[in-house]
């Protein structure tokens, strides 16, 4: 489809974010570099959107259209858009450097939100006791249903392939986890870049600076990468909403002696009478609490 001489709306999927600037795919797999009408922001990689070509090479994006999903972070003061219909999280964690699991419990809440499917990848498993130790950790949710794939991005990701297949998928995931390396392998021609970790912090460096989606062999397989974050705010999601997040809460959910029950000691809370009798862990009820708290 040729652009310079066809002034007629056409249809593309946002592959990458910079700003306000999109890159925007067309149906001919060319892609023009397109900004929204006016002083509208908010697209996201995955985003699919009517564009009214301009000149050669660049377009104004004119609608955005109707969303599967959304996921985004957000704090008290502003909203940030990862990607949209998307289907799958990748969670892509490390036993170097250490992760958080806090982040995961809030990646996963926001994604029990949007009814999107998560994965969870343990990478560096060359790195045997580290790993066998996170592997204990994550063994929770496991148990709660979430796949959780041990592999090592430098060597071997032949088990991470099927769960791709048919899927938009969104990598995320702390700095120095591995998902630069990850997608450089799924994805050679992307060439995002890596960095060491620093072991004095146990932490990792930001690499990937921007979003973009990336077409996989499998026509209907697709991934995106995102920075890496540290903290995932919650502030969109309401309180009294904030345990449909949590899979194991929800036969609990309205059992409670109070309709209006935070699940925070209050007398008869069902959540509490299930982590007494050991069908809820512990630390989920407490990653609730504190989610609760800080939101």
């Amino acid at each position: 489809m040729s652009t310079s001489h066809n002034t007629s709306r056409v249809t593309g999927q946002v592959i990458a974010a910079f700003g306000r600037h999109y890159e925007i795919e067309i149906p001919d797999k060319t892609t023009l570099s397109c900004v929204m009408r006016g002083k509208k922001t908010g697209l996201a990689c995955g985003d699919l959107v009517e564009i009214q070509p301009t000149t050669p090479g660049q377009g104004v994006i004119e609608k955005i259209q109707t969303r599967s999903t959304l996921l985004f972070r957000s704090d008290a003061f502003k909203e940030k858009i990862i990607a949209a219909n998307v289907s799958q999280i990748i969670i892509v964690v490390a036993a170097v450097p250490s992760f958080s699991e806090e982040l995961i419990n809030r990646c996963l809440v926001a994604a029990e939100s949007q009814g999107i499917r998560v994965i969870i990848v343990l990478n560096k498993a060359d790195l045997i006791e580290p790993t066998r130790i996170a592997a204990q950790r994550l063994s929770l949710y496991e148990s709660l249903g979430y796949p959780v794939i041990q592999l090592s991005a430098q060597q071997d990701i032949s088990l991470l392939q099927p769960y791709l297949n048919n899927n938009i998928s969104v990598l995320a995931g702390q700095s120095g986890m591995g998902k630069s390396t990850l997608l450089n392998v799924l994805v050679p021609e992307a060439k995002r870049a890596t960095a060491e970790i620093s072991v004095a912090l146990d932490s990792g460096c930001h690499t990937t600076t921007h979003t973009h989606l990336y077409h996989l062999n499998n026509s209907d397989s697709h991934i995106i990468d995102s920075p890496g974050i540290q903290e995932y705010g919650l502030h969109h999601i309401k309180n009294e909403s904030l345990a449909w997040g949590f899979i194991e809460f929800h036969p609990y959910i309205g059992q409670c002696k109070f309709n209006n029950c935070r699940h925070i000691g209050e007398p008869d809370c069902a959540l509490k009478i299930a982590v007494d009798e050991g069908k809820i862990d512990t630390r989920r009820l407490g990653f609730y609490h504190k989610l609760l708290l800080q939101n």
